[in-house]
C-alpha cells in the first residue's frame, strides 16, 4: 500500500478523509480543500498502466492530493477477508489512527466493507452522478444519455452496505441537451457534485448532523459498467437511438462501425431526412456522402448523418476533412450486426 505526502492545513474544524479516483472525484477533493476543510488522508486506487508506453500513472485524485500535500494511501483492497488481507489490515490501522469526522467517497472504485462504513463518526457520504434511485451503479452518466433522459444530476447519499442504496442527503438536477456528450455532462456533474459536497460539509459542521431520506423503491434502474464491445453501432436501430449511443460513448469507448474491415470511430452525428427513393436501402447503406455529411440508412426507415469520424490510426476529424483521407461512396455499406 503506497503512502506519501504531508497533512494539509485547513481553516475549518471538520476533518474529512476522502476516497476517490478519477477526475470527477479530484474536482470534489479540490473544492473540499479550497473550502478550508482539514483532509488528513486520501484513499485512491493503485497507479495503473496508461498511455502508449503503458507506464504506471497516478490517478487524478492522487495528483490533486499530492499537489496539496495531503497524505495518500493506495490499498488494493479494504476487505479483511479478501485476496489482500495484509494490505487491508494496513489500511485499517491507518484509518483507525487517522483522526477524522466523516469520509467523503466519489467514484473510488473499491467496495467499502462494513468496518469502513462504521468507522467515521458521521459515516461515509457518497457523491453519486445521478438522481437516485435512477441509475445506481458504475456508469450513470453514460446510461442516462444512452436512455434519452432529459435530465440527471448529483445525489449526496449516506452510504450503506448496498449498491448505491443509502439514504439521500441532497440532490442537484442537471439538464441533458440534445448534443450533450458524456464528456460535457461529466464536467457539469463534477461542478455540481463539488458544490454540493462543500455545502453539505458546511451544514454538517454547523449543525452536527445531516438529514437523510430513504430512497423510494419505485424508479430503481442500474447503470451497468460500459464494455468496449458495446461501442459497435447496430444500423438496424433508429437514428435517435444511434445518436444517443454516439453521445454516450464520447469519450469512451467511442461509437464505432466497420467498412471493408476497417473500424471507424463515429464522434458526432444527427438524424437526417431520408430520401423517398431510398426506401428499399438496407440498414448501413450510404445514401449520401459529401462535405455536409455521410448519410447512412438505419432502422425504422430513418437515416443518420455522420459529422465527425476517425479512421484507424488517425485523429478525430470533421466529416469534410475526414473524407479527403478516407473516401466513402454512395452505395457502400457499413456492417450491421455488431455481434
Amino acid at each position: 500500500m503506497a503512502l506519501g505526502g504531508a497533512v494539509a492545513a485547513g481553516t475549518r474544524a471538520l476533518r474529512v478523509i476522502f476516497a476517490g479516483t478519477p477526475e470527477f472525484a479530484a474536482q470534489a477533493l479540490a473544492a473540499i480543500c479550497d473550502a478550508g476543510f482539514v483532509v488528513p488522508l486520501v484513499l485512491t486506487q493503485p497507479d495503473r498502466p496508461a498511455g502508449r508506453g503503458m507506464k504506471l500513472s497516478p490517478s487524478a485524485v492522487k495528483r490533486e492530493a499530492l499537489a496539496r500535500g495531503v497524505p495518500v494511501a493506495q490499498p488494493t483492497s479494504l476487505r479483511l477477508d479478501g485476496r489482500y488481507p495484509d494490505e487491508a489490515a494496513s489500511a485499517e490501522a491507518l484509518l483507525r489512527e487517522t483522526p477524522h469526522d466523516v469520509m467523503v467517497v466519489a467514484a473510488y472504485g473499491l467496495i467499502l466493507p462494513q468496518w469502513v462504513l462504521d468507522l467515521p463518526p458521521h459515516g461515509c457520504i457518497n457523491i453519486h452522478a445521478s438522481l437516485l434511485p435512477r441509475w445506481r451503479g458504475a456508469a450513470p452518466i453514460q446510461r442516462a444519455i444512452e436512455a434519452g433522459d432529459a435530465e440527471t444530476g448529483v445525489t449526496l447519499m449516506q452510504m450503506d452496505a448496498g449498491l448505491d442504496t443509502g439514504a439521500m442527503i441532497s440532490g442537484v438536477t442537471v439538464p441533458i441537451g440534445p448534443r450533450t456528450t458524456t464528456a460535457l455532462l461529466h464536467d457539469a456533474l463534477a461542478d455540481a457534485g463539488a458544490a454540493a459536497i462543500v455545502a453539505a460539509l458546511i451544514a454538517l459542521e454547523r449543525d452536527g448532523h445531516l438529514a437523510a431520506t430513504p430512497q423510494p423503491e419505485a424508479g430503481v434502474t442500474y447503470a451497468e459498467k460500459i464494455a468496449k464491445t458495446e461501442s459497435a453501432l447496430d444500423w438496424r436501430k433508429d437514428a435517435h437511438a444511434l445518436t444517443r449511443q454516439i453521445l454516450a460513448f464520447d469519450p469512451f469507448p467511442g461509437a464505432s462501425t466497420v467498412r471493408d474491415g476497417a473500424t471507424l470511430k463515429v464522434w458526432s452525428a444527427e438524424p437526417a431526412a431520408r430520401p423517398a427513393e431510398s426506401a428499399t436501402a438496407l440498414p448501413g447503406t450510404v445514401l449520401q456522402s459529401d462535405a455536409s455529411g455521410v448519410v447512412v440508412a438505419c432502422g425504422a426507415q430513418q437515416a443518420l448523418r455522420l459529422l465527425a469520424c476517425q479512421k484507424p490510426g488517425g485523429k478525430r476529424l470533421g466529416i469534410r476533412e475526414f473524407l479527403t483521407g478516407f473516401p466513402i461512396s454512395i452505395g457502400q455499406r457499413f456492417e450491421v450486426d455488431p455481434s
